[in-house]
């Protein structure tokens, strides 16, 4: 034991949110962090040592136990670190003014960082601030719009609009006028993930001849509904309401998990506003609903107006399962599950509930 308390331990050493590093070595915790001290002009009273990568705080029982050359923070009295994380969290309390010296420091650590990990966050990082996100139009971000058609002169237009196809897409007949499934240049990046699906107009075909009129005017009123939502594009609108979008005001989507979950463990997320590369692989995201149009909601809408008897049947549900974020879910391609569902259309919300009729109040009689 007295051999290893003899060998000098080496370690890299760098003073909390200080980039440059130096080499120290010592036989054991306590000579590290004198010879630290020394080095930065710190005072050693109050003064601890910490793993860089997850902030474990390194004491005599773990000296030993540190690999060398491993990198060590030294915090003075009050100081705290969690990990990278930290630096990380420097960066991201400062995206939305991204500036010269930010991007020159994100730059110099990932020229000093050799693991494999860090070295991706920071690389992701530092391509992230160094996007001019805020920009809204043609003239402030021309490269975002390469590949457009030049009618899209601001970013929240465009996404409006791509948020507007995939909804309308969930009205398009499978036997329609091909010329209105095919994209065009511009649509070229939509992905609406639709074709070949049974519409909600295709779905007159479910029913009766004698249903279908009726079908079809329930259909009619939810475009109708739809139209005056202007195809709820704003989900896709930075500068729309926070009750209106899915996304935070600085373009920011979160995917929302796998359907039979209640949100993403992997923590997608992604700003089309960015930059192109990121408006395209928004494309691959999809607006998945919980409850299937084709397999469950289509279906149980044609057969509750075949099945009427006399009862109305609450379009404006159907409306909300097929159009809205009721039952619509943002989500990135691997979290997008195309296994059966499985779930069903809410019963007691199928059919209006039946006036009550007011009761006649009787006549005053004079006396």
């Amino acid at each position: 034991m007295s051999a290893v308390l003899q060998k000098l331990k080496r370690f890299k050493l760098r003073a909390l949110h200080n980039q440059k590093k130096f080499g120290v070595a010592g036989r054991n915790c306590e000579e590290v962090l004198r010879k630290g001290c020394l080095h930065l002009q710190l005072p050693v009273p109050g003064s601890t040592l910490c793993l860089y990568e997850d902030g474990t705080e390194v004491t005599g029982d773990y000296f030993w136990s540190v690999p060398d050359d491993s990198e060590l923070v030294l915090l003075t009295a009050g100081q705290t670190w969690q990990g990278y994380v930290s630096d990380i969290s420097r960066f991201l309390s400062v995206f939305q003014e991204p500036h010269a010296e930010l991007i020159q420091a994100a730059r110099q650590l990932l020229s000093d960082e050799r693991a494999p990990l860090r070295q991706k966050l920071l690389a992701d990082l530092l391509g992230t601030v160094s996007e001019n996100i805020a920009a809204e139009t043609r003239a402030e971000d021309a490269p975002w719009f390469e590949g457009l058609e030049s009618r899209f002169r601001n970013k929240s237009g465009y996404l409006r609009y791509s948020c507007e196809s995939r909804i309308r897409s969930y009205l398009r007949e499978q036997g329609g006028d091909p010329a209105d499934r095919r994209p065009s240049a511009g649509q070229a990046v939509e992905g609406t993930g639709a074709r070949g699906a049974l519409g909600v107009t295709s779905g007159a075909s479910l029913v009766v001849t004698e249903a279908r009129e009726e079908y079809l005017r329930v259909v009619g009123a939810m475009c109708q509904k739809l139209q005056a939502a202007r195809y709820n594009s704003s989900y896709f609108d930075r500068g729309a309401k926070a009750g209106r979008r899915l996304c935070t005001p600085e373009g920011w989507f979160s995917c929302q998990g796998p359907f039979d979950v209640d949100d993403c463990a992997s923590r997608h997320s992604i700003n089309p506003y960015s930059n192109r590369e990121s408006r395209v692989l928004f494309s691959t995201w999809n607006l998945d609903h919980v409850i299937e149009k084709k397999r469950t909601v289509v279906p149980t809408l044609a057969a509750a107006i075949h099945d009427a008897e006399g009862r109305e049947v609450d379009w404006k549900y159907f409306y909300r399962l097929l159009f809205t974020s009721e039952n619509l879910k943002l989500v990135h391609i691997a979290c997008h599950k195309k296994t059966t569902h499985k779930l069903l259309c809410d019963p007691s919300r199928i059919y209006r509930a039946p006036a009550v009729p007011r009761r006649k109040r009787r006549a005053r009689q004079r006396p």
